[in-house]
């Protein structure tokens, strides 16, 4: 990992106002090191830091990945009850899930257009709404 990718992994959680440990910031340069978004699950995120020779647990990566969202530094997306994927793109935005592959990509925003929601129930509001469009090969 660069010393570049490392010190941008240590503003982010800065920004947040998370303690820099040293697992978070591995975790982070793998995140943004890079400056680019991209959408990880727990294990990957775990194999990419096993990867990089990181000393990490997978319920250290669960944990830290928890940490972020709660920080409002990733969201996490859910693609079925059982799979989740966190993106470092926190903006509104919708998802392809590609089924045989299963991984998760951005899909152009400009493109989805929601006309109407439904009324939420007395007592409750809407507090997101997650558009996740699945995709298969032909």
């Amino acid at each position: 990992m660069t010393s570049e990718a490392i010190q941008r992994g240590s503003d982010w959680l800065n920004q947040a106002g998370l303690r820099p440990t040293r697992q978070r910031v591995a975790l982070a340069a793998l995140l943004v090191g890079d400056g680019n978004d991209r959408h990880v699950t727990a294990e990957s995120l775990f194999a990419a830091a096993q990867s990089q020779g990181e000393s990490v647990s997978l319920a250290t990566v669960y944990n830290t990945l928890r940490a972020f969202c709660e920080a409002g530094l990733i969201q996490e997306v859910t693609v079925d009850g059982n799979r989740s994927y966190f993106d470092t793109n926190t903006h509104d935005h919708p998802h392809f899930f590609w089924e045989g592959e299963g991984h998760l990509t951005d899909a152009p925003s400009e493109e989805l257009v929601i006309a109407k929601l439904p009324q939420a129930p007395e007592g409750a509001e809407i507090a997101s709404v997650d558009v996740v469009i699945r995709l298969r090969k032909k």
